[in-house]
């Protein structure tokens, strides 16, 4: 009988258009960093793809909540676009405390993250196109994050390291701290 009843394959380019628009919001992020021109129209531009990915999340649920056959368990969609919309989210307030913090220059180590924060988000799009047509290369892509989460800890760890050894004003020190 369930051979009969198709399922929901929406989900695939659902999640993919989420993955679109997070490498949207790293890329905004990177040149946030690199450039810092205008931060503040680089935080509102942010915003604006963060709440896109709030409503690709909420459609995707609504989508789930009226699916009767999934291409995989429900508990799996729902957790892997709630880790989708989370991405999204911790670019927007990464974003957001460059402008609440009122940093007027960026640290290097800021743009090294930057540009991991990127990659790893090109990763995840990567990863999430092999869902519905080549599911044994996710891993390949997961060992690549997770590889680029350890540089990024790395990085993170050495720019705090470097503020408490280095930096005198204890107000830029605790701006940086919060960011990294």
């Amino acid at each position: 009988m369930f051979g009969l009843i198709p399922k929901e394959e929406k989900f695939f380019p659902m999640f993919h258009e989420m993955t679109k628009n997070i490498v949207a919001g790293s890329i905004v992020l990177k040149e946030m960093l690199d450039n810092f021109s205008d931060p503040l129209a680089s935080q509102h531009a942010i915003k604006e793809i963060e709440h896109k990915g709030d409503l690709q999340t909420h459609e995707i649920i609504r989508t789930l909540n009226k699916s009767f056959i999934t291409p995989f368990d429900r508990e799996d969609i729902y957790s892997l676009a709630s880790s989708l919309d989370d991405i999204i989210d911790a670019i927007d307030t990464l974003a957001q405390h460059i402008i609440i913090y009122h940093i007027d220059k960026i640290t290097p180590e800021a743009k090294e993250l930057g540009f991991i924060i990127l990659k790893a988000c090109q990763t995840v799009e990567k990863a999430v196109a092999m869902l519905d047509n080549k599911p044994q290369h996710i891993f390949e892509y997961c060992v690549e994050i997770n590889s680029l989460e350890g540089e990024a800890d790395r990085v993170r760890a050495d720019a705090i390291s470097r503020l408490f050894d280095e930096e005198k004003d204890p107000i830029f020190l605790i701006k940086w701290k919060a960011i990294y």
